[in-house]
């Protein structure tokens, strides 16, 4: 059994990852870290872990006892923890948050993208698992990456669900804010984007195309549907085909013939990707779960690699039908 440790356990994310990890078969949870929620059940802050485990929050951090741990905090706060504590020697880390996602030489983080970097995962001690937004686009253009075919700007709409933006409340997650209600933030400077342009850089040496990225923030709680466009390099028959075969062993990510929707991902660790060829334009379409496949799934996937686990043990949710 893998051992588990969780610190900041009091989120969506960190909410979603302790009901995959309550429910994997190779897995054990020693504890779940948070101040402010020490001695307190799992299950009266997430409500829909009740029934499913009697473990309460601890403010102690007994490292020496696990084999994993997993950080669901905020952006910073794993950089501070590292810089401040002494890791026992061969703990594998999953980090939820941007801290450690960009390759600049100081860190030995690994970026988890399962479906760029499988065989490297395998073999880290360190994963930093990618952005919720950064997951979705990604997916969409890495096989055109793997064959050099991104050279004209690439424009980007992708809408995301309230849950994205954390359990802590604000004026624009509040519910008679949000509800029946749509809004752009953070146009052309997501914080999401140096992390896409690092990784099609990684298969596409020299890339250098506009990202033009306009993050909508959605009237729904969980899901991100991501819509892009760029100039067709090439024959679509000849793109289909490339897309088709770069996800085919890959076990989360679906090139489908069929238009997309959130209601085929929710609640699933599940990629959708369609792409269609309009007049010059090659139109590609994503969709994900932004809790599972944008965040617990996908760290629950590293983990699997990193301990030599089938990828998809724990992991084999249904969408709903309606």
């Amino acid at each position: 059994m893998i051992k588990v440790g969780i610190i900041g356990g009091a989120g969506y994310t960190a909410g979603e990852l302790l009901r995959l990890l309550i429910n994997h078969p190779e897995t054990e949870i020693v504890f779940v870290n948070s101040n402010s929620n020490a001695g307190n059940r799992l299950s009266d802050v997430h409500s829909g872990l009740y029934g499913e485990t009697d473990l309460v929050f601890t403010d102690e951090l007994p490292l020496t006892d696990i084999d994993c741990l997993f950080f669901c905090t905020a952006h910073g706060d794993t950089r501070k923890f590292l810089e401040s504590h002494s890791l026992p020697k061969g703990l594998r880390v999953v980090d939820f948050s941007m801290d450690y996602r960009i390759a600049d030489g100081s860190h030995d983080f690994v970026y988890g993208l399962p479906e760029l970097n499988r065989e490297r995962i395998q073999g880290a001690l360190r994963i930093a698992n990618p952005g919720c937004f950064a997951t979705a686009i990604q997916l969409g253009l890495l096989p055109l990456a793997q064959h050099s075919l991104l050279r004209t700007p690439v424009h980007i709409t992708a809408i995301t669900g309230s849950t994205g933006a954390g359990q802590k409340p604000s004026t624009t997650s509040h519910f008679s804010w949000r509800n029946n209600n749509l809004s752009v933030y953070k146009p052309f400077t997501h914080q999401h984007l140096p992390e896409i342009r690092q990784s099609l850089t990684q298969l596409q040496p020299g890339f250098s195309a506009e990202l033009n990225f306009i993050p909508v923030r959605g009237d729904f709680p969980r899901g991100i549907f991501a819509s892009m466009y760029t100039d067709c390099p090439t024959e679509f028959s000849q793109i289909l085909s490339l897309y088709k075969s770069y996800y085919e062993n890959h076990p989360f990510t679906f090139v489908t013939e069929f238009n997309l929707d959130l209601k085929q991902v929710v609640n699933t660790n599940k990629c959708l990707v369609h792409i269609e060829e309009h007049e010059g334009k090659l139109l590609i379409l994503s969709a994900i779960d932004n809790l599972l496949k944008g965040a617990a799934g996908q760290a629950v996937h590293n983990m699997n690699l990193l301990f030599g686990l089938p990828e998809t043990t724990g992991l084999k949710l249904k969408a709903s039908a309606f």
